[in-house]
Order: C-alpha cells, then structure tokens, then sequence
C-alpha cells in the first residue's frame, strides 16, 4: 500500500453530519446566546469553520465566555447523541479493505471521541486504532500537530506512512506542519471558494470516495 495508516476527519469526510446535526444545534445555541444577532445560513457556517476554525468562531467571533461555551456543548451533545449520522457511499468497504490489508485507521476530529466510536461500531463495524476528539485540551486539537505527532510516536510511523484526509483547513494546516501528505475530501463541499481553496492547496483533491481508495489500497 502507498500509505500505512489513514488519517480520518470524520464530520463530512467519513458521515455526512453538519447539516443534520452540526448547523442546527449551533442555530439553536446561537438564538439562545446571542438573540441579537440573526443566526448564520449553512454557508456561513461552513465557511467559519473552514476558516478560521469552530473553535475561533466560539471565542474570538461570537465571544462566548466559558460558561457559554459550555452551553454551547450541551446543546451540541443534544443533537450528536440523538442522531447517528450516515456515512458516505463506499467508506464502509474503503476501511475495512485498508485494515484488512494491514493499514492502520486513526481519527482526527472536532467531534467527540465517544460520538466517533459510536459511529463506527454502528456504522462499519470497527474499532479505529486511535481517535484525537473535541475532549481534548485546546491546544491538543488540529490544527496543533499533537495529533498526526502522537499518531506517528505511537504506530511507530513515519510522516511518509500517513495520508490525512479532511475536508477543512485545519487538517489541511496540521498536516502542513508535520510534512504529512493531505488529501481533501471534496465529496462534501458545497462552496465554490472552498473547492477553489482546498483543490490548489491539496496533494489530492478528490470529489469522488473511489479516487481515495484507488489511491490507498
């Protein structure tokens, strides 16, 4: 195999999640903490967190204190433990084939480690090698490169062996920083200027799951 370990996002790379569950809990969240302001479209939204981050979006944008912040989550964790999200067409038979063959599976997310265990035990079927979440310390989360360098500390792997596969910025930025090749999972996208972004940035840029996996396996 080119790559021995796949580098997983997993909102809108692997389940398609932010329209159904993503968007509308922070629509609720934001009517509820700031009701002054009229509350952002999808494309918004999705343009934040592609840049400059959710994260960013909370503190420096809309200025959520901690306690709000903590609202915020509350609210989220509403809708991620109500809804399974489904996962793209062909993602299923792609993990499983690249473990099956001897690759590793890790993910590298902005959801919550127990949200994405979940997912895959319903959804394909595997326990990933290791998951970097949303519960871990601000500055354990991409774009900080604690995660791809943990990943590569403890697989015993080198930079050359991952393939990270995002569809926003911040995996984009924390695998520049550790050398790592990127590849954007297009198949998602909905805005012109992010396509137009992430295509030129991107080692691949693939709108289509079977370009990854003629490319991994």
């Amino acid at each position: 195999m080119k790559y021995k370990c796949l580098v997983l996002d997993h909102d809108d790379t692997v389940v398609r999640s932010t329209p159904d569950i993503h968007y509308p809990s922070f629509v609720e969240s934001m009517k509820e903490l700031r009701p002054d302001i009229e509350p952002y479209t999808l494309e918004e939204f999705v343009s934040y967190c592609f840049e400059p981050g959710f994260h960013p979006l909370c503190r420096e944008i809309l200025k959520y204190n901690d306690e709000e912040m903590k609202r915020q989550q509350e609210v989220w964790r509403k809708y991620t433990g109500s809804v399974v999200p489904d996962v793209y067409d062909g993602f299923v038979e792609l993990i499983k084939s690249f473990k099956e063959q001897g690759g590793y599976i890790c993910v590298v997310s902005h959801s919550e480690k127990e949200r994405i265990l979940r997912d895959y035990d319903e959804k394909i079927g595997i326990v990933p090698d290791l998951v970097f979440g949303w519960e871990a310390e601000e500055w354990q989360r991409k774009p900080n490169p604690y995660p791809l360098e943990e990943i590569m500390k403890r697989l015993k792997l080198k930079s050359d062996d991952l393939l990270m596969v995002d569809d926003l910025k911040p995996g984009l930025d924390m695998a520049r920083i550790c050398n790592v090749d990127f590849c954007c999972a297009g198949w998602s996208h909905m805005i012109p200027s992010i396509v137009e972004f992430m295509s030129d940035k991107s080692d691949y840029y693939f709108s289509k799951i079977d370009q990854l996996s003629n490319l991994v396996l």
